[in-house]
């Protein structure tokens, strides 16, 4: 599981004029099965996104095709992490340690 940390890097102004395109790639991922939850931070300098995939390398596949990157408003932080305890609608995203 991945916790991504988005940046803003641009003026809000500029977020903003990408912010339909923003949603419509998060509206493909949820559809995808990849986002789990996401939303803006508070204070308004950037977002996080709960995501799943198979790999970290999937995963800077994906946020490098965000319309936010490439317009260059913002960047991300990946985390990884194993999710060993969960909320029962997010059992099967749980994973026991090696």
């Amino acid at each position: 599981m991945f916790v991504l940390e988005l940046t803003y890097t641009a003026p809000l102004e500029a977020v903003d004029a990408v912010l339909d395109a923003h949603v419509d790639w998060l509206n493909e991922l949820y559809a995808q099965g990849v986002c789990l939850a996401s939303g803006r931070k508070n204070p308004r300098d950037g977002g996080v996104i709960l995501a799943v995939a198979e790999s970290r390398e999937r995963i800077e596949e994906i946020t490098a095709g965000d319309p936010f990157v490439t317009a260059g408003v913002c960047t991300y932080r990946v985390t990884e992490f194993v999710a060993t305890k969960t909320a029962p609608e997010l059992e099967r995203f749980r994973e026991t340690l090696a």
